[in-house]
């Protein structure tokens, strides 16, 4: 019963087709296999996309308003670098200090500009450096083209972000500085008892007219009492 049935699909087959037992289930074997693999891209490239979306979306949600810091130290600007998403993402050039949160996928976490967040990045910019070393806002030694560089950066930012603060520098007392104020605190305390000295010398000189009328009164004496005699 089974071989008859064979044989006559075997038969059916090749009316039907024109192609041998053997061709046809190859054929289909072959036709699986590609409808597996195409049907298991486009399964993939349908998840990316969803999930690319749903990335989207959440970069689409609105930003907070920017909040106004005022001054700030480099070390509290740290804080906000981006590690902590319910903080705004902030970045400074020249001191000044921009929300830049709305470009997140570059200075976020991640992003090719991450070293710059939370930091006042000038000299770094200016030399399009990205060594830990330049993550600073020095820009002695910069050339011009470089400064240049750092303008065009500044122009950008000003037009782009908005300015929430500006970072506070501390001028370091020098030790040619502190022994400067030393030796003049030293050399004022010396001058003060010559003062005093010169002072005392000049009181006898002072005195001086009341010295000499003493001795007139003792002089004119002597000629009142010969008066009276007389």
């Amino acid at each position: 019963m089974a071989l008859q049935l064979w044989e006559t699909l075997k038969e059916s087959i090749t009316a039907y087709t024109g192609l041998s037992p053997a061709t046809f289930f190859t054929v289909l074997a072959l036709g699986l296999t590609l409808y597996y693999v195409v049907s298991s891209l486009f399964g993939s490239d349908d998840a990316h996309i969803q999930q690319s979306s749903r990335g989207f979306e959440q970069q689409m949600e609105p930003l907070p308003p920017p909040v106004q810091l005022g001054e700030i130290t480099a070390e509290e600007l740290k804080q906000y670098d981006g590690s902590d998403p319910k903080k705004p993402l902030l970045m400074a050039i020249k001191g000044q200090i921009y929300d830049v949160s709305q470009s997140r996928m570059f200075y976020g976490p991640g992003g090719p500009y991450a070293l710059f967040a939370g930091k006042d990045a000038s000299r770094a910019l200016a030399k399009m450096s990205f060594e830990e070393k330049d993550l600073n806002g020095d820009l002695t030694g910069l050339g011009v083209f470089e400064l240049e560089a750092l303008q065009d950066w500044e122009y950008k930012f000003m037009s782009k972000y908005v300015k929430v603060g500006t970072v506070t520098t501390t001028v370091p007392v020098t030790d040619g500085a502190a022994e400067g104020q030393a030796s003049a605190a030293a050399e004022s305390e010396a001058a003060k008892p010559e003062e005093a000295a010169d002072g005392d010398v000049a009181k006898p000189a002072e005195d001086s007219p009341s010295e000499s009328a003493a001795k007139e009164t003792v002089e004119t004496t002597p000629a009142v009492d010969a008066e009276k005699k007389e």
